[in-house]
Order: C-alpha cells, then sequence, then structure tokens
C-alpha cells in the first residue's frame, strides 16, 4: 500500500486519539451509569491508557496492508527514551526517602516566608518545585510538586473550579519553569544541540521571564486557593508515612535521582541504575511507601503511543511549522501544541534549513507557553494527570475544565515570553 496511504489512516486514528482524550472524563460518568460494564468503561476512560490503545491500532492496521515485519520494523524503530526516563523518574522521586525530605524542606522554607504555613507551602509547590525542574527535569518536577500539593489543594471539599486553575497553573509552570537551563525541558532539548543553544542562552533569553510568569502564576493561584488551604480545613504535611528515613539511606535515594537524571538520554544505564534503585527500595522496604510503579506504567504507555502515532504526522505539521512568519509560528506552536506534544513540534523545527534565529525563539517560546493546555500539550502532564485524577469528580480530568483552568496562566506566560 502506498505510503501516502498510512500517512492519511495514522493521522486518521491521532485523530480519533485526540478526541477520546477530550471525551475520556464521559467514559467515567457512563460507568457510573451503567455499573455492569465498569470495569470496560473505566478502562476506555483512563487518559493514560488513550494513545497506547490507539497506537496498538495503528500498528495492528499497518500488519494487515503492508505485512507484520514492516509494522514490527516500525515500532522498533521509535525512540522510547523519553517514556522509560518518565518512568523512572515517576517511581523514584516518588519514593519515600525523596518525598519525605523535600517535604520536609518545603515545610521549613514555609515557616520562614511570611505567609500562614498551609500558603506558603501550597506557593513554594506551585512556583519553587517547578523552577527547580530545570535541575532535576520536568518529569522529577512534576512527580514532587503533584505528591505535594495532592493533600493540599486536590482534596473533594475543594471546588472543582478551583481545583482546575491550580492544575493549570502546576502545568503551565512546569512547561516553562524547566527552561532555565537546556536539558530539562524536552521540547528545549530537541533543539538544543542543533541550534547550539546552551544553559547560558536558555537563561538569558527565556529563563528570567519564565521565572517572573511562575512567580506571577503562582501568586493568584494561592490567592484564589487561600479560601480552601486554612489549617481548619485539613492541611497536612504531605502524603507520605511521617516515620524518619535515616540520612544514609536519603543521601543513596538523592545519589540514584541525580545519576538517573544525569543518565536521562541513556537508557541502558538509567535502567540499571532503576534496577539498583528496586533493590534498595527492596531490602528496606520499611522505609518505603507504595512505589508509583502503576501510575508510572500508565503515563510511560501513554508517551509511548504518541511517539508511535506522532512518527506519521510530520507530513502534516513541518509545512505548517515551517510556512509561518515568526509572530504567526508563535501562536501557530502555541495552538499546535494543545493537540500534540510541544517537544515533537520542536523537532520538527530543529529539521527546518535556514530558519531564523526569531522563528526558533518563536517556535520554542510558543511550544513551552502551550504546554499546560491539554494533557498531551507537554510529557510530564500525564503523570500530573495520573497523581492528581482521583482529587476531581468521576476520578477524571476534563479536557475542557484543564483547558479552562490553564487559560490565565497560559496568557500570563504569553505575555512574558512575547513582550518582555
Amino acid at each position: 500500500m502506498p505510503e501516502t496511504s498510512i500517512d492519511i489512516i495514522a493521522a486518521v486514528l491521532f485523530a480519533v486519539a485526540l478526541v477520546h482524550t477530550f471525551s475520556a472524563k464521559q467514559f467515567q460518568r457512563l460507568a457510573h451509569r451503567f455499573p455492569q460494564h465498569a470495569g470496560l468503561f473505566h478502562l476506555v476512560g483512563e487518559v493514560e491508557v488513550v494513545f497506547g490503545f490507539w497506537a496498538i491500532m495503528l500498528v495492528l492496521s499497518m500488519a494487515l496492508l503492508v505485512g507484520g515485519g514492516e509494522a514490527l520494523a516500525y515500532a522498533e524503530s521509535r525512540n522510547y527514551t523519553e517514556p522509560l526516563f518518565v518512568f523512572v523518574v515517576m517511581v523514584i522521586a516518588g519514593s519515600r526517602p525523596i518525598l519525605q525530605t523535600v517535604l520536609r524542606t518545603v515545610a521549613a522554607a514555609a515557616r520562614v516566608l511570611p505567609l500562614p504555613t498551609p500558603l506558603a507551602s501550597a506557593w513554594l509547590g506551585l512556583a519553587v518545585v517547578p523552577l527547580l525542574g530545570s535541575l532535576i527535569t520536568e518529569p522529577a518536577a512534576m512527580t514532587i510538586a503533584a505528591l505535594m500539593l495532592a493533600p493540599q489543594v486536590f482534596r473533594s471539599d475543594v471546588p472543582e473550579r478551583v481545583k482546575y486553575l491550580a492544575l493549570g497553573v502546576l502545568f503551565v509552570n512546569v512547561s516553562i519553569g524547566c527552561t532555565l537551563t537546556s536539558y530539562a525541558a524536552p521540547p528545549v532539548l530537541m533543539v538544543a544541540t542543533t541550534w547550539h543553544w546552551d544553559s547560558m542562552h536558555m537563561l538569558s533569553y527565556f529563563g528570567w521571564k519564565a521565572a517572573l510568569a511562575v512567580i506571577v502564576n503562582a501568586t493568584l493561584a494561592v490567592i484564589v486557593l487561600r479560601p480552601h488551604l486554612a489549617p481548619q480545613r485539613g492541611w497536612t504535611t504531605g502524603p507520605v508515612s511521617q516515620q524518619r528515613v535515616p540520612l544514609a539511606l536519603v543521601i543513596i535515594h538523592l545519589a540514584l535521582l541525580a545519576a538517573v537524571v544525569v543518565m536521562a538520554h541513556h537508557p541502558v544505564a538509567f535502567l540499571a541504575l532503576f534496577l539498583l534503585f528496586l533493590g534498595f527500595a527492596r531490602a528496606y522496604d520499611r522505609h518505603q511507601d507504595t512505589l508509583l510503579i502503576r501510575e508510572a506504567l500508565l503515563v510511560a504507555f501513554f508517551l509511548a503511543g504518541l511517539v508511535v502515532l506522532g512518527g506519521f504526522q510530520r507530513w502534516w505539521l513541518q509545512p505548517i511549522v515551517a510556512g509561518l512568519e515568526p509572530l504567526a509560528l508563535f501562536f501557530g506552536a502555541l495552538g499546535l501544541t494543545a493537540i500534540t506534544d510541544n517537544a515533537g513540534l520542536t523537532y520538527l523545527g530543529s529539521l527546518i534549513s535556514g530558519i531564523s534565529d526569531t522563528s526558533k525563539y518563536m517556535l520554542v517560546a510558543g511550544a513551552v507557553a502551550g504546554g499546560g493546555l491539554t494533557v498531551i500539550a507537554n510529557a510530564p502532564n500525564p503523570a500530573g494527570v495520573a497523581l492528581l485524577r482521583h482529587g476531581f469528580a468521576d476520578e477524571s480530568v476534563g479536557a475542557g475544565g484543564l483547558l479552562l483552568g490553564a487559560l490565565v496562566p497560559t496568557v500570563i506566560a504569553t505575555g512574558a515570553l512575547l513582550l518582555l
């Protein structure tokens, strides 16, 4: 079958996956209406399952049309480093020694700030942790921030609109807050080597603007959250056990996390480190809470599906990116990011020969500014959804609610990156 036909089939399946993603919350509601089929509706209503499922449909379609060997060859030709890395980082960063250390550090910092401790802690989770992602990578920042904020903000007694605002701020701040360096954010990483952007370049052109937007977004969110974070409303120090972990074990976990971050582009190395981590976790299981294996696997499945489906979208995406003037490119990238991973979008831009420096900036700025609009806009977003969705009605994050919650922080990020 002609290659163009496969491209069209892949584009159709990609569109179906998008519709499925945006309607996932409806399946969760159907599960309550038809309890005899609740298991099936819960399965297809899992946002993290969507792209993996339709990626399997694509590979099966290819097998029927061009043969199993070619379909398998295509699946094996994709680069799954990012899904694997997100899986490993989620599990390690969500372990009790790491999370308890971060929570205690944040609690100490919150007591220093001239704010009530719950407000200060929420502000640190929405502002400082996303900026810290520039050092520890986006997935680690998302995991830590989500687990920190879950018992404070994403509770059943907090209004849904407030939770969606907090979620939108978290997603946008992680997307732009990790641009202070050249290695932490996937959309930056995709172009850094090709365009010779080092961390000093990122800090000079992106980082300080992003930091200002992050601070403004977090401050506005905390103002809205203030009535719901009073101590009498059940504020806690975190979702982990309060039994103190030995210092030696904390140091080992931090060292393993740092080593995984350093080896982020070498899956053989960071998977070996992950196996070592699992060994330590098993040997000292009395100092561990339940590891986030299930949540991390679902997120990795989602991202792997996006990698497989995204491989056939270049034929329509790249002409759009290549044909836009700088300002139109910014808003085009911002809009396209909502329906495709922003790292894939910037990667396509890196393939354009002769692209101007202004267009380079506009492409990356638009891609990171729109990183909070949808679940698929930025690679760590599915991790945040997996960890926080239990705090929402029907235990599902609605696409419309997320889009509305992310609009204001996205406008602020856009203004900072476009006007400053």
